[in-house]
């Protein structure tokens, strides 16, 4: 009787030490006698004690900072690029067994991989190119932690540091580009001014009257000046016209 309640004092607390309970976002990997044998979780499972061994991992997406690195791109230029990534366990069997620490492999990949794929592109496409290299990384790095059970599901360059001296440079150049811009606009606006001019040179050619008349409002907005003094020269024929319209006014109004 004593060996019996022996026995179960000492077997239940055993047998119920194998009752595990894992949240929805937990799965664990069980080890029967060193082997894998199966996932388990979420909810209530139960591991063999003395027999059976697991481990617990979260398949949550996890996300993870890139430090600041410095790399060369194509064309030469030193930058300091840092990036963050995320990823999750698709696999936690491939995640336990084939890596030993899945974490800091796929941090290492990544890290590796943002280095050399920067160094494929020149500092325009570095700069104006971020999805495209951020999806190459992507990529990369997900066919590279595959194995592990690791699923990449997306890398984002956050900062891009360039030198004091070719932020100067590209300072210029963009300088350069809105004068030449500036330019071109006022070429553009005097080649539009001219074809005016020309179409109201021809329409006045066709009248002399109406340069005359031209002329006579040029003067007025010149004497609007302040201490202007305007010598006019005026062709004899408009003083003859302007002769004649007097002439006609006096005898009209000797009539009258």
């Amino acid at each position: 009787m004593e060996i019996l309640l022996l026995i179960l004092a000492v077997g239940v607390p055993i047998a119920l030490s194998g009752i595990r309970v894992a949240k929805e976002y937990h799965r664990s990997v069980v080890f029967r006698m060193g082997r894998v044998h199966s996932t388990r979780g979420p909810g209530l499972y139960y591991q063999i004690p003395l027999i059976e061994s697991g481990t617990m991992l979260d398949i949550r997406t996890q996300t993870v900072s890139i430090e600041q690195q410095e790399t060369i791109t194509k064309d030469s230029v030193t930058v300091k690029v840092n990036a963050v990534f995320w990823y999750r366990i698709a696999d936690p069997q491939d995640a336990i067994v084939r890596v030993a620490d899945y974490r800091q492999a796929v941090y290492q990949v990544a890290q590796t991989t943002l280095r050399n794929v920067i160094g494929q592109h020149a500092l325009d496409e570095v700069l104006k190119e971020r999805d495209k290299i951020n999806d190459m990384v992507e990529v990369i790095v997900d066919q590279a932690t595959a194995p592990w059970g690791v699923k990449v599901e997306m890398v984002e360059m956050r900062d891009v540091e360039i030198p004091a001296v070719m932020q100067r440079a590209m300072a210029r150049e963009a300088e350069a580009v809105r004068e030449k811009r500036a330019r071109l606009i006022k070429a553009e606006a005097e080649q539009e001014s001219s074809l005016k001019l020309a179409e109201a040179a021809q329409l006045i050619s066709q009248n002399p009257a109406a340069l005359e008349l031209r002329r006579m409002q040029m003067i007025s907005e010149v004497g609007a000046e302040n201490n202007t003094t305007t010598i006019i020269m005026l062709p004899s024929e408009f003083m003859h016209l302007a002769k004649s319209i007097t002439e006609t006014l006096d005898s009209n109004k000797k009539k009258e």
